[in-house]
């Protein structure tokens, strides 16, 4: 690749990715700052009453995610990619600016959670399109040699997100009290997040469109015409990424109110130990990716069925009682290390199982509906579970659908031999 080509490459690397960052950034603030905002949109009650309120309007916005995949992945496929992920973050901000701005449920009562409700359906259609126009930008705009390499990088901003929103945490718990953040401290992240959602519009509207996008035929007046003869594809994406999903939810945002509801920490340990462990989560992602473009894609999601089935009811259960927090954050980067096996080339691995005039559909659609039905029921699972007086249950739950993803793994062709792009 010459060396203007790979200036190119970089540079819309850099810009999907940066929007990428930001979009997510403002996803992942509802989870990392529920512990605070919990009560101010629902009655008052037992703080794990106001967590499963929290925790089942965040599995609300993930109804909207199927639909997110479908439409801006139709128009994706339609109007380009440049033109969905823009379209994209708009969307993400503009829900973040409804929950900054409405008042608590002593306000306007129970007008209060219908809002926050509103928002994140907004939300959860947005990145409900994210994730499939951003995996198939990536992937298309890299060359074949290095693409888990750099496809990677949708996960290391994705993760990225979640690790500014954790940051944003961790400095505000220091400059502010508890109950100043309670009271009105939890909306300055939503509030920042609104503002860089409009910077990111601006970079995604210069980015590049790919040429496989420029190249690919129309798709038709019905894009599902086109996705049929693709529908075993379609459903091991979904097996797949039921397995992948949950066991992202429940090491990533889940981990942080497990660390304090069942481990017994403070908030503060608690944040500050998410934020290590996602940190190194974020860093192994491009060498999961690199392995990739080495071995193949198929051996480590293998990897990922055959480690996550087996490990992960141990893992949990010595993470219900650790010695010190140094066992308990090498617990759960050991978990993340496996996962990396399937996050760092995830999106990639579908961007290769369809051709270019249906591949943010097909990415997107089945994606979201796995990450609806598991990703994002996560946190009210668990903590339903919980209430009910058997946490290991939950356990046994995430082992169980990982090993549905190691089926799908086994059944999957080796893409990067196998690649449509």
């Amino acid at each position: 690749m010459r060396r203007g080509a790979e200036r190119h490459v970089g540079a819309s690397i850099a810009g999907g990715s940066i929007g990428n960052l930001v979009e997510w950034f403002d996803f992942y603030v509802y989870s990392a700052f529920s512990l605070y905002f919990a009560h101010a949109f629902f009655p008052k009650g037992d703080q794990t009453a106001q967590l499963l309120n929290t925790a089942g309007v965040f599995a609300i916005g993930f109804v909207m995610r199927p639909v997110g995949g479908w439409l801006l992945g139709v128009y994706a496929d339609r109007h380009g990619r440049r033109a969905a992920l823009t379209l994209s973050v708009l969307l993400m901000g503009g829900g973040s600016a409804i929950v900054a701005l409405t008042p608590g449920y002593d306000a306007i009562g129970v007008a209060a959670p219908v809002i926050l409700v509103v928002a994140r359906l907004l939300q959860g259609l947005s990145v409900g399109g994210e994730y499939g126009a951003s995996a198939t930008y990536l992937s298309e705009i890299a060359g074949a040699r290095h693409r888990g390499f750099l496809a990677s990088f949708q996960y290391v901003t994705l993760i990225g997100g979640q690790l500014l929103a954790l940051a944003v945490l961790i400095v505000l718990q220091a400059l502010l009290s508890d109950a100043a953040l309670s009271a009105w401290g939890w909306r300055i992240p939503f509030a920042a997040g609104a503002a860089l959602a409009l910077s990111a519009l601006w970079l995604r509207r210069r980015l590049v469109e790919t040429q496989a996008f420029a190249t690919a035929p129309a798709p038709r007046r019905d894009p599902f015409a086109h996705l049929r003869p693709y529908a075993g594809r379609v459903a091991l994406v979904v097996l797949l990424g039921a397995g992948g999903s949950l066991a992202f939810y429940t090491f990533t945002t889940y981990m942080q109110k497990f660390l304090v509801a069942t481990v017994g920490w403070t908030k503060v340990e608690a944040s500050r130990t998410a934020f290590v462990t996602l940190a190194a989560y974020m860093a192994m992602q491009p060498l999961f990716g690199a392995l990739s473009d080495r071995i193949g894609r198929r051996p480590q999601l293998v990897a990922f069925g055959v480690l996550g089935t087996l490990g992960t009811v141990p893992l949990l259960t010595a993470l219900q009682h650790p010695a010190s927090h140094l066992e308990a954050g090498g617990l759960i980067v050991a978990a993340l290390a496996v996962l990396s096996c399937y996050t760092a080339i995830s999106g990639l691995v579908k961007a290769e199982l369809f051709p270019a005039h249906v591949r943010a559909l097909g990415v997107g659609l089945p994606y979201a509906v796995s990450v609806s039905l598991f990703g994002g029921t996560a946190e009210y699972v668990a903590l339903a579970f919980k209430s009910a007086r058997h946490e290991p249950w939950f356990f046994w739950y995430v082992a169980a659908v990982i090993a549905g993803s190691l089926v799908a793994a086994l059944l999957l062709p080796d893409t990067k031999r196998a690649s449509l792009i």
